[in-house]
């Protein structure tokens, strides 16, 4: 009875996994700051949700090898003076919690011009609002929110490129080369 745990988009991959693995799948939707801990404690057998290996996870969690590539992307109003990344310094950013944009972001910008929020979504409702000026987040759901939300608009630069991974418990090196070896089949 195993659970997958994917909070963004991507639940074709997790019931691919599942499946190779002859396990049920379950979504436990969470905000992405709370995915470690979930692994940790065994509230869910594996996170799956655009997560990032960085030396800090890995400090808390194990990872499988790579099934993604994602990419950190800014969105604006459409017909903001923001047209590079450069145009970020001294402006206020909205971003998820816990996410390598909010992490990354705070490191080139300082932490008192971002604004974590706790849902992608509630950051996209502070920019339509006029509470930051920009939002970093990963380049799908930018997508969506975008085609759902009129007078927003996705810059053509990139902030960040990362390799995506699953994260696993700790020391569940059965679950870890399961889940490598269905990839690899994938």
């Amino acid at each position: 009875n195993k659970k997958v745990l994917i909070t963004g988009g991507g639940t074709g991959i997790g019931e691919a996994i599942a499946k190779e693995l002859g396990a049920n799948f379950e979504i436990v939707d969470m905000e992405f700051d709370s995915i470690i801990t979930a692994v940790q404690q065994d509230g869910v057998d594996f996170g799956m949700a655009g997560m990032t290996i960085t030396d800090e996870r890995k400090a808390e969690v194990d990872f499988t090898s790579s099934y993604a590539t994602g990419v950190q992307v800014i969105v604006v109003p459409e017909g903001s003076e923001i047209a590079t990344i450069d145009d970020l310094e001294g402006k206020k950013i909205g971003t998820q919690l816990g996410t390598t944009g909010d992490i990354y972001s705070k490191d080139d910008f300082g932490e008192e011009n971002v604004v974590s929020y706790s849902k992608g979504a509630d950051a996209i409702i502070a920019l339509k609002g006029g509470d930051v000026d920009a939002v970093i987040i990963d380049n799908e759901p930018a997508k969506a929110f975008v085609a759902d939300n009129e007078g927003l608009t996705i810059l053509d630069t990139k902030y960040a490129i990362e390799d995506y991974a699953i994260a696993i418990a700790k020391d569940n090196t059965e679950l870890l080369d399961s889940i490598n070896a269905a990839l690899e089949k994938l």
